[in-house]
């Protein structure tokens, strides 16, 4: 079985005899983040499939955060390049979570925090500890903690 990190390194190749300059710009700076996370630290380790998910995950939303900033900056080329490197990256990560799945998970996790005995704004962390993991790599921090606000202020 081929690691997630083989696999970016084979479709790199694949890129560069393809002369595909996006694709292998963005495969090999997203492996340079790689290889930094593996040497992060005072061990030099392989990073497994989830932390290379996660190394993947960091590198799509920076390239949102920068076609937002560009597009805003009245840089348009700019911006359909980095969404362009974004739509490459998000090839490797699951597929997203829809707004109904995300807001199902969050309902059963407000149950349970109520059930719990969590309420008010202070239910808003116990909330978060049980939908995290749940779904983890499957959707934005920011998007989780905003339908979770939502739903506990209803």
């Amino acid at each position: 079985m081929t690691t997630l990190k083989a696999r970016l390194q084979e479709d790199l190749t694949t890129a560069i005899k393809a002369r595909d300059e996006l694709r292998s710009s963005t495969l090999r700076l997203t492996l340079t983040s790689i290889t930094k996370e593996e040497v992060a630290g005072t061990v030099a380790r392989e990073l497994s499939d989830d932390e290379v998910l996660k190394v993947i995950a960091k590198e799509a939303k920076k390239r949102r955060e920068a076609a937002d900033a560009f597009a805003q900056g009245g840089r348009p080329a700019q911006a359909e390049r980095e969404t362009a490197e974004g739509e490459v990256l998000a090839e490797y990560l699951p597929k997203q979570l829809t707004d109904e799945q995300l807001v199902e998970i969050v309902a059963q996790a407000v149950a349970e925090a109520r059930a719990a005995g969590a309420e008010g704004p202070r239910a808003m962390g116990a909330v978060m500890k049980i939908v995290n993991p749940k779904v983890a790599g499957l959707a934005e921090g920011g998007r989780v903690a905003a339908v979770v606000k939502q739903q506990l202020s209803s």
